[in-house]
């Protein structure tokens, strides 16, 4: 793919041309829209990461890396599991295929009736859930908490998880309003609701705190995120008649797509759970390190996942509806246009965010959490664990485009097959390293190398699904270019940190100049080398930001 094809409705795609030959000329209106997509859903993504670290900020404020945050970190992790498994990500994943195919061959009545039984089913099966675990809480929760945990942490992490288990419905029937967005090319409210979903907590964990004592001030941290869903399901509802959707109060059980959805779910729902369950096995081995464990793991995703969200999330997103309906449209050519394109422009934003992690692990860590009874040894937790999850930043950004390759294409059974070697890998490498006593670091050095590997496996499995080769070699070629960049990123920043730090010092204000200016220099340092080397993307998007600033 050249440096001129853009990454959605390129060359290859039937708005510039037909299945078997050639057509008119590419116009910049496909490309437009991409960047414009890309450019709302990453600023706002962006946002909302911003608003999350600030959340943790507040939370590491408040209560530290002690016992009761770890019994809160285990108590969400378990309705999150469950919501990748049966909610949201896993039914907009095989949800979005079927119903865009449904709109492209003109059948709008048939994807809504389609979209509106889903919702009765969701309702009632997510429902029955909900209410057996709130039943069972008692004897499922300890199964999941490590021997440091006593029976006060065990009682409270049972509440906590009665608290927060019903966001599992509402973020299952929030993810196929989404999923409903999504597929008409609607990204602003699913990118604005999380950066609302986190105001939200905030302001309640600020205002409600002081009416519990002690421990209990965890529940309004719980409260706090079951009030949020609620309001960030509420938000994508208006916009489904503003797109065109209509709802419809029928239960079409003998609709075949519903069997589709079903049984695209099922290899989604097992691919994604295995994926996301990755970072619920952290927590669990981590509470077999110690107390502070979890939570210090749980911290350092919080920051990996800024840029994580920001550029790899964006990307995947808003090339999933297109990627899909290429695959709808079996043009191959477009479809794998689309993916290298993907894949380069996830290296180019996240080989630099992982050279800023790498060697600002502790400056950023210090500067974010350590106030409050977030202690300097806290900090030194946490930043052991970012250090090692900086090494699968780009490769889990890698991870999210191929997977949602695989669900475009409807072959989700070849992501839950490899997902599950994944999961093998990560937790078998993981306890190794743990009983060698490495710690938080071993752990999360087994995601990371789970990650590359799995990076690797989607790479070579999809070439056989796209029925042609993916440009490996010009991709290899660029991101050696972007690793050479991003190795004077990691040089020019953490000597400008140092320097700065020297000057200003570890104050507040200080570190805020130290750390931002390490990071704006590097920065600036890996612009200019990328340009200099000349690597496409880098190019294509500086022509894209001169159009805009020229058009503004």
């Amino acid at each position: 793919m050249t440096s001129e094809a853009p990454p959605v409705d390129g060359p290859g795609s039937p708005r510039m041309r037909g299945r078997g030959g050639a057509g008119p000329a590419p116009t910049e209106a496909p490309r437009r829209s991409f960047a414009r997509n890309t450019a709302i859903f990453s600023i706002l993504t962006g946002l909302s990461r911003i608003a999350g670290l600030m959340r943790e900020v507040l939370a590491a404020k408040y209560f530290g890396l002690g016992g009761p945050i770890n019994a809160f970190t285990i108590a969400f992790y378990i309705p999150n599991v469950v919501r990748s498994l049966f909610a949201d990500s896993a039914l907009s994943a095989a949800f979005v295929p079927v119903f865009t195919e449904l709109l492209e061959e003109d059948r709008k009545r048939e994807a809504f009736r389609l979209a509106s039984t889903l919702f009765m089913v969701m309702l009632a099966g997510l429902g029955a859930i909900v209410a057996l675990f709130i039943l069972g809480a008692g004897f499922i929760v300890p199964i999941f908490t490590g021997d440091k945990f006593d029976a006060h942490l065990d009682s409270l992490a049972v509440g906590l998880s009665r608290v927060m288990f019903p966001i599992v419905l509402i973020l299952g029937l929030n993810g196929l309003t989404v999923g409903i967005l999504q597929a008409y090319d609607h990204f602003t409210i699913p990118a604005l609701s999380p950066l609302i979903w986190n105001v939200v907590i905030m302001i309640f964990l600020v205002f409600s705190r002081p009416l519990f004592h002690g421990d209990a001030q965890m529940y309004a941290y719980a409260l706090g995120i079951l009030v949020a869903t609620v309001v960030q399901f509420f938000m994508a509802l208006p916009v489904l008649r503003t797109v065109g959707f209509h709802f419809e109060w029928s239960f079409d059980y003998r609709d075949p797509r519903v069997k589709q959805v079903f049984l695209l779910m099922l290899p989604v729902t097992l691919g994604l759970g295995l994926i996301n369950f990755n970072v619920f096995a952290n927590a669990v081995l981590g509470s077999y390190v110690s107390t502070d464990a979890p939570r210090a793991i749980d911290n350092a995703f919080r920051v990996y996942m800024l840029p994580q969200g920001m550029f790899s999330v964006a990307i995947a997103t808003v090339l999933f509806p297109q990627l899909s309906r290429l695959a709808a449209r079996r043009d191959f050519a477009g479809l794998r246009g689309s993916v290298d394109s993907g894949l380069r422009l996830i290296f180019l934003m996240l080989l630099p965010a992982t050279a800023a992690t790498l060697v600002l692990s502790v400056p950023i860590t210090r500067l974010v959490f350590q106030r409050g009874a977030f202690t300097p040894s806290d900090t030194q937790l946490v930043a052991t664990a970012l250090f090692w999850f900086s090494f699968s930043l780009p490769f889990s950004g890698v991870n999210l485009l191929l997977t949602r390759t695989f669900f475009s294409l409807q072959r989700p059974w070849l992501v839950t097959y490899l997902s599950v070697a994944n999961l093998v890998v990560n937790v078998g490498v993981s306890i190794v390293f743990v009983l060698l006593g490495f710690g938080v670091g071993g752990i999360v050095a087994g995601t990371a190398i789970a990650d590359i590997a799995m990076a690797g496996a989607q790479f070579y499995v999809l070439r056989g699904e796209v029925h042609g080769s993916l440009h490996f070699r010009e991709t290899a070629e660029m991101v050696f270019g972007m690793l050479i960049s991003a190795a004077w990123f990691g040089i020019v920043a953490w000597v400008s940190w140092g320097c700065l730090d020297w000057v200003f010092g570890r104050g507040l204000l200080g570190q805020i100049i130290s750390v931002g200016g390490g990071l704006a220099l590097g920065a600036v340092a890996y612009t200019y080398v990328v340009l200099a080397m000349r690597i496409p993307e880098a190019e294509q998007l500086r022509r894209l930001v001169r159009g805009r600033l020229a058009a503004g």
